[in-house]
């Protein structure tokens, strides 16, 4: 029987907690790149979801899944491992997508309303939103185009979604 390639203190851990640790120090070494979802089944299956802040590329999962793969135990658990970007119409999950995704364009649902606006500010607090709307005039008849914005709390976001423009 071979000898596990993991260091000592990894033995105590769960499974779930190895990988987690391999997860983190694998991006410790790409800092520009970081972890969204792990998602771990009861039979091994090992699903890394990544973004980054200027995108993940095929080779970003590769090396990624390398250090994974290359220090878990297959004899101990056999188990099957993905690792991938998220996709397009992937709802954001952490205040750095926003940040990445400054000047696109989002459709963000609230309690209230949805509203598909351009991202044109994230912090550690709120998003800031603004667009175009068709309002009726304040005077006389028929409506213009008036610009609109929006300060909205993380909290108030249920979520949010990069549109694609095609023009």
């Amino acid at each position: 029987m071979r000898e596990a390639l993991l260091p000592s203190f990894y033995k105590n851990m769960t499974f779930k907690e190895q990988v987690s640790n391999l997860l983190d120090e694998a991006l410790s070494e790409k800092p520009e790149m970081f972890l969204i979802d792990l998602s771990i089944s009861d039979n091994y299956k090992i699903v890394v979801t990544l973004d980054g802040d200027k995108g993940v590329n095929l080779q970003d999962c590769i090396d990624i899944s390398r250090v994974v793969e290359n220090n878990l135990d297959r004899e101990e658990h056999d188990f099957e491992l993905e690792v991938a970007s998220v996709g397009v119409g992937t709802p954001l999950k952490l205040k750095r997508q926003y940040i990445k995704n400054i000047g696109r364009t989002l459709k963000v649902k609230t309690q209230n309303e949805t509203i598909e606006a351009e991202l044109v500010k994230a912090d550690d607090e709120k998003i800031s939103l603004s667009w175009s709307a068709r309002e009726p005039k304040k005077i006389g008849k028929g409506k213009e185009t008036v610009l609109k914005q929006l300060d909205l709390p993380y909290e108030e976001i249920k979520e949010a979604v990069v549109t694609i423009n095609f023009n």
